[in-house]
């Protein structure tokens, strides 16, 4: 163990040397976070600079009212009383910008007609948010014929029909006898996206920088130096000092990513509580859940990459295994539009695709599937141990071997051996 801890601080700090490794460490949760904010950026600043300016010449005594609809459904308006009068508004438009006037009077009680003059550069949907001064006008009307407040209410209440198939309410039942019996998060969909936001980051982080992997056992059989390494320690103490290294790689990675993400976030989710949200007790399960991936693929990487000549002539099968981490976003459609359906339990138990399966599915399911994540995980571990059994041997032959690219029928015979 003493001699996989040097091996593993050897790998850490060999990489923090590197020039391009720091710059990429860097860089690259920049360009992600820009490009994943930069419209929203811009946006926000043009839209919070397209107020539209609302006057009332209001004949009725209900701006109050009105002001607290447009409050309420969160309408971009400066909403002021005004005593300009209607034969007078266009010139008054012609010298303003994103302007509406409306003017309330009799005509609105009797006829039901509120007339509004608009400038030229209104947005295009100010007279559909318009609509929604209506209710107050006719809780007015209704107040005219004398009906009591019960009468109120009814005749005021929006009637909506709502499609609704057996097996929506066969699972609203469900949901309602299994509520407080399990359930983990509450119906707010953040709560559930930003610890399992987290997990991924981690999980991506560690997994891109476990690939490392193969670069640096290629490197060292490239430069000859593997003789040399391994006349002071064992193949697998090499192998198991490479796994923890670019592990730790891995976490400094998703360290400095969530660095640069938790406060982008904060800043621009500002009605989401970030924090509350993300150090709650599930985060533990679905953190260990990316890194039992690691080691999964960890355990892969280094077997194979012990294979190689060198990078720059991988083969097909070397290809095709540094693909294998991006295997589960194939199911990114069928989890989330049936998060319980055959696909995504098939995917969930399947080793290659379990860690990112079950963590899109422990994101969009209310009610978690706890003896399918024990299985699921119980196949995980089995397959991390084999794993590092069958790596153990590739690796004990394949980092001596000089020239060209092992093929899979080769490694087979090590395998056996």
């Amino acid at each position: 163990m003493r001699n996989t801890m040097k091996v593993a601080k050897w790998e850490i700090k060999r990489n923090l040397k590197n020039k391009s490794f720091l710059i990429g460490l860097f860089l690259t949760p920049v360009l992600f976070l820009g490009f994943m904010f930069f419209g929203s950026l811009f946006g926000d600043s043009e839209d919070g600079a397209e107020t539209t300016q609302v006057y009332v010449n209001d004949r009725l005594g209900v701006f109050e009212t009105l002001e607290e609809t447009a409050e309420t459904s969160e309408l971009n308006w400066n909403m002021k009383t005004t005593d300009v009068q209607e034969n007078n508004v266009q010139t008054e438009l012609k010298s303003s910008e994103n302007t509406a006037y409306i003017f309330l009077d009799k005509r609105a009680l009797d006829d039901g007609v509120i007339p509004v003059y608009t400038s030229e550069e209104i947005a295009s949907d100010f007279m559909n948010q318009v609509q929604i001064l209506s209710n107050p006008v006719k809780l007015m009307q209704m107040q005219q014929l004398g009906l009591s407040d019960k009468e109120l209410a009814a005749v005021s209440m929006t009637i909506q029909f709502e499609e609704t198939t057996s097996d929506e309410m066969a699972a609203s039942d469900e949901a309602k006898t299994t509520s407080g019996n399990g359930g983990l998060f509450s119906g707010d969909p953040f709560e559930r996206a930003v610890p399992g936001a987290f997990a991924g980051i981690i999980l991506l982080s560690i997994v891109v920088s476990g690939m490392y992997i193969f670069q640096s056992a290629s490197n060292e059989k490239k430069d000859k130096i593997a003789e040399i390494i391994l006349s002071s320690i064992t193949p697998g103490e090499l192998m198991q000092g490479k796994i923890m290294g670019y592990f730790g790689l891995g976490m400094i990675q998703a360290a400095v990513f969530l660095a640069f993400a938790i406060p982008i976030s904060i800043w621009q989710l500002d009605n989401v509580q970030i924090l509350e949200y993300l150090f709650v007790p599930e985060l533990i399960l679905m953190v260990a859940i990316a890194i039992l991936g690691y080691f999964l693929f960890a355990a892969l990487f280094v077997g194979v990459g012990a294979t190689m000549a060198d990078m720059s002539s991988a083969g097909n099968f070397q290809g095709m295994v540094m693909m294998l981490p991006f295997l589960p976003f194939i199911f990114i459609g069928p989890v989330i539009s049936d998060p319980s359906g055959l696909v995504a339990q098939v995917g969930t138990y399947i080793p290659f695709t379990t860690p990112g399966v079950l963590l899109m599915r422990l994101v969009v399911m209310e009610e978690w599937p706890w003896s399918e994540i024990i299985i699921a995980l119980a196949i995980l571990v089995v397959s991390i141990w084999i794993l590092m059994k069958l790596a153990g041997k590739i690796f004990k032959t394949g980092i001596l071997m000089y020239g060209k690219n092992a093929t899979p029928a080769e490694i087979w015979k090590w395998i056996r051996s």
